[in-house]
């Protein structure tokens, strides 16, 4: 080997040697950094030239973990607005040992009606059945009303995760462009494609996404179902927010938008063209879940008044006559049932806010005057009607025939049940991601073994600046010839 070949193989060597270090010093730098891939550089020999080839630095990404990384946390991230809908609703309405529950303030008022039945002549007693009576009215509108307030929650959401996902396409069309353009410059791309990675993690969480490649380091997205994303250009997302969302508002009567992708109308469904993150998860919540919850808190609001609106119960109630329970004040339509527990209030003739007229709880709401202080006819009607079965359907308390108490528990019950579900789900989805993760990061930089990489490469770059010294040496020795 003549003394310029061994000078120029030293040369690589060295330079081999400090693009390496450089490398390994960014692993060690970036080890507790999220979204950072370990980078190696690739080196190869220079064939008959002699040294060593220095490559580009590559990054080491498992493609079948990170897929199943994205795919765990896009299932994690649904399943986790659900169960936080789920658990805000079982609060709404109360739990077994909740002394504020629906069904709790349902037995309060039996508690009451039962006092009062038996010393009808005490006004204290015909006082706190009043109060029971408006406390359990006012539990039912606040769930409702809190209920409300949770599917507007999930609008505003679905309206921030789309100007989320637009500015995250438009990001990441960009990043597209900046790694060709540092390619053409022959420039290292690593940074670029973490961030890149970085925003396709962001993009997957709301909707979960295929990834495609194009020529020169470009990347397509698409969703599961086949809608493009980003190919080229960017999606068009199409949804108009609703400021304040009612009961009486659904996609189906077009009240409330969907969802338009470069034009064309998309299920928004948890199993449809989006399904999977958390996108479809409040979308889900605002057209189905929320919905059927209105439904099930309408059917016990509703099946309360009438029981005490009934003229058979208060003899002295006309047809139209509104109840102890009424529907803001006035007699209640079976025939607008929809957001009747975010309207039902109790009768102000007997409210102790309103006219405080209890002695009307026994003897009539529209006696024309105090009756006979120890009649105990209509309390009794009271009881009566509270124990009767009555005929009901909705989603969550079933269909068949209930009486007040029985549709009370039901309801806890029901929703009690969704929660329980829901969490469930959250935490499988929650160990199969923490499991993914956990791949993915085993993957990741050891730093133990990053320095003992750079000891090693210490020896290498020595060794190389040893040879050149020798070469020196042996040039200095054959100009003194």
């Amino acid at each position: 080997m003549s003394l310029s070949s061994a000078l120029s193989n030293a040369m690589t060597g060295l330079s081999a040697a400090g693009r390496s270090t450089s490398v390994v010093s960014d692993n060690l730098a970036n080890a507790l950094t999220e979204g950072y891939y370990r980078r190696t550089l690739d080196l190869q020999s220079n064939g008959d030239a002699g040294g060593v080839r220095i490559g580009s630095v590559q990054r080491n990404v498992d493609p079948a973990i990170q897929k199943s990384v994205r795919s765990a946390e896009a299932s994690y991230a649904s399943t986790t607005v659900s169960a936080d809908f789920y658990s805000r609703l079982s609060d709404l309405v109360g739990t077994v040992n909740d002394g504020y529950s629906i069904a709790q303030r349902m037995n309060d008022m039996e508690a009451a009606l039962i006092e009062a039945t038996s010393l009808p002549n005490s006004d204290a007693r015909l006082h706190d059945f009043s109060m029971q009576a408006e406390e359990l009215a006012e539990s039912i509108k606040e769930a409702a009303d809190g209920l409300s307030d949770l599917r507007n929650k999930a609008e505003d959401s679905i309206a921030s995760l789309i100007a989320g996902l637009e500015s995250d396409l438009e990001d990441l069309d960009e990043m597209n462009g900046q790694i060709l353009a540092a390619r053409v410059r022959g420039l290292d791309t690593a940074g670029l494609e973490d961030q890149r990675d970085n925003l396709i993690d962001s993009i997957n969480e709301v909707i979960p996404v295929q990834i495609y490649e194009r020529d020169n380091d470009q990347i397509a997205l698409y969703t599961q179902a086949g809608v493009k994303l980003l190919d080229g250009s960017v999606a068009e997302f199409t949804f108009d927010e609703t400021s304040l969302v009612t009961p009486y508002m659904t996609v189906d009567n077009g009240q409330l938008s969907g969802l338009e992708i470069d034009g064309n109308p998309i299920n928004t469904s948890i199993n449809g063209k989006i399904g999977g993150g958390s996108l479809a998860a409040q979308f889900h919540i605002r057209d189905v879940s929320a919905v059927q919850a209105q439904e099930d808190l309408d059917t016990m609001a509703g099946d309360l008044i009438l029981r005490f609106q009934d003229p058979t119960v208060d003899t002295t109630l006309g047809a139209t006559d509104p109840g102890i329970f009424t529907d803001e004040g006035g007699f209640y339509d079976t025939s607008d049932e929809l957001g009747i527990a975010n309207r039902i209030v109790i009768n102000s003739t007997i409210s102790m806010s309103g006219d405080a007229e209890t002695w009307r709880l026994r003897d009539g709401l529209n006696a024309t005057a105090v009756g006979e202080r120890g009649d105990t006819t209509i309390l009794n009607n009271y009881g009566d009607a509270l124990e009767a079965t009555n005929t009901i359907s909705s989603p969550g308390l079933g269909s068949g025939d209930f009486s007040a108490y029985a549709i009370a528990a039901n309801l806890m019950t029901s929703f009690t049940q969704e929660f329980t579900w829901a969490e469930q789900e959250q935490a499988f989805s929650s160990a199969i991601f923490s499991d993914m993760q956990s791949r993915e990061l085993e993957q990741g930089v050891d730093t133990d073994a990053e320095l003992q990489t750079l000891m090693m490469l210490e020896t290498i770059y020595a060794a190389n600046a040893r040879m050149l010294q020798a070469i020196d040496e042996m040039m200095q020795e054959l100009m003194r010839l």
